[in-house]
């Protein structure tokens, strides 16, 4: 069975890249109906967010990407929190340095600050690598501060095979005496998360790849335990576009980088996701783009991870968000736009009908005031927004005459709705000799006070209503005067 587990640490906001991780981890499980494993990673205690936590856990719930086993639905491997787990940390690295695979290292900050000083690339020195048995008992049961670290060989090559990027080795003399176990007690990245993949039976673990090179210092401790290495799944790095052309990390500057900022700004988390699953995989034999998280499930395979990183553009995510709103039942579109809405919308509009006509015509439901705003209040505009040369609208005469026309028949209606104004309204192109292009442009900028709407001259009359359309058309015939 295929177990893969998604480890964020809970410093903040859930980072696009982050999210993605999540993604491809899950859908490598549930491609082929393993287990999908959520683990916090908190042993960096300064760098906690309260709260973090939660945030994590809502972005997994709110996108479909529900885990088998984690924080708060248990299960076999737990606790599922790495400070709960320090215990078992202390253990491991213990038994390494019985197998003399790690050491106690007792030098001071003082010592390691100095060090640094005097050589910023050097690394440390193994000072206290080969201290004898005595040195080390002395020390401990003085109370001597310490932590473990790692003890690399310093010859020779490891090697290590990536599913994306293949074969990488490097030379053992480049690897430094990482830390295991801090002062403090708590382990580094660098350690529990080789023994939770190992007790929690990953077989799999997806990362990005920024730990491509440090990957080998993780194989040498699955080597020292005798364990089986897990698969390792590294994933092209996300950029982002720069105003220049350039790209480079993605990062704020490039825009909304969270998943909650994108959310807020009106995202379908439904859409964020498929366009999160092709920022680096491509789908074999497929003539969409368009894919529900089941359908992912199904047709996702890691043979489809670039190595190339992927750029991450918002007028492609865009567009997809469009498709996706525009696809939504229209209750559906309702409820979800609703908490969107700021202005106040007056009795007499017709929510519904105006609603109806936005609903095709945004991307992401944050822009629902504006495209709503000249429903609610007519923008000011001038009267060469009549002329249109399309329509053969050359001179204000045309526009005044058609508009007293028009206000004529709509006084006198009783039935409001978009086919009969519009049956009411045609017969003014034959009186006066022009096209019903021409009738409804000049109808259609006095309602409205705007080139391009979203609907035509009768269905923007059937949203603001008989009083509102009059007014508004009484104020552009005085505007030609």
């Amino acid at each position: 069975m295929i177990v893969t587990r998604f480890a964020p640490s809970p410093t903040g906001y859930m980072h696009i890249g982050n999210l993605r991780t999540a993604l491809y981890s899950y859908l490598i499980s549930k491609h082929d109906d393993g287990r999908f494993i959520l683990r916090i990673e908190d042993t960096d205690r300064e760098r906690l967010v309260e709260g973090a936590t939660d945030i994590i856990k809502s972005t997994l719930r709110i996108t479909g990407l529900n885990y088998d086993e984690g924080p708060d639905v248990g299960g076999e491997h737990g606790p599922y929190v790495q400070s709960e787990r320090k215990d078992i940390y202390m253990e491991y690295a213990k038994k390494l340095v019985d197998m003399g695979k790690a050491y106690y290292c007792f030098c001071s900050k003082e010592r390691l600050e100095k060090l640094h000083e005097e050589d910023a690339t050097g690394g440390y020195d193994r000072h206290c690598r080969n201290l004898s048995a005595e040195e080390v008992k002395k020390n401990l049961d003085a109370g001597v501060p310490f932590v473990i670290r790692q003890k690399m060989p310093t010859d020779g090559i490891t090697t290590y095979t990536d599913s994306v990027f293949g074969e990488i080795s490097m030379n053992n003399s480049e690897l430094q005496d990482q830390i295991l176990i801090k002062a403090d007690g708590y382990p580094t990245y660098n350690f529990c998360h080789v023994i939770d993949d190992h007790l929690m039976a990953v077989t799999h673990v997806v990362r990005g790849s920024e730990y491509l090179t440090s990957t080998p210092k993780y194989v040498l401790l699955y080597d020292a335990y005798g364990w089986e290495r897990p698969v390792y799944v590294h994933l092209p790095l996300i950029m982002g576009r720069n105003d220049d052309g350039t790209i480079s990390k993605l990062s704020k500057r490039h825009g909304a980088v969270s998943f909650q900022d994108l959310v807020a700004d009106g995202y379908l988390p439904e859409a964020v996701i498929n366009y999160l699953a092709l920022l680096g995989w491509c789908p074999k034999n497929s003539e969409t783009e368009f894919f529900t998280l089941d359908e992912l499930k199904s047709v996702f395979t890691i043979d489809g991870v670039s190595k190339s990183p992927s750029v991450f553009d918002y007028e492609k995510l865009l567009w997809f968000n469009g498709e996706y709103i525009h696809m939504l039942p229209f209750d559906a579109f309702v409820d979800k736009v609703t908490p969107f809405i700021k202005l106040d919308i007056p009795a007499d509009i017709n929510k519904d009908k105006m609603l109806g006509l936005l609903h095709t015509r945004i991307s992401k439901l944050s822009e629902i005031n504006d495209k709503m705003a000249f429903f609610i209040s007519q923008p000011d505009y001038t009267k060469e927004l009549f002329l249109n040369k399309k329509n053969k609208i050359a001179d204000f005469e045309i526009v005044k005459s058609v508009l007293t026309e028009a206000l004529s028949v709509i006084r006198n209606l009783e039935a409001f709705d978009n086919d009969s104004l519009f049956a009411a309204l045609t017969p003014i192109a034959e009186k006066l000799a022009i096209k019903v292009g021409a009738v409804m442009w000049c109808i259609r900028i006095a309602v409205s006070g705007m080139i391009a709407t979203p609907g035509g001259a009768t269905e923007i009359m059937e949203v603001i209503g008989k009083k509102e359309s009059i007014a508004r058309i009484e104020a552009a015939i005085a505007k030609l005067q």
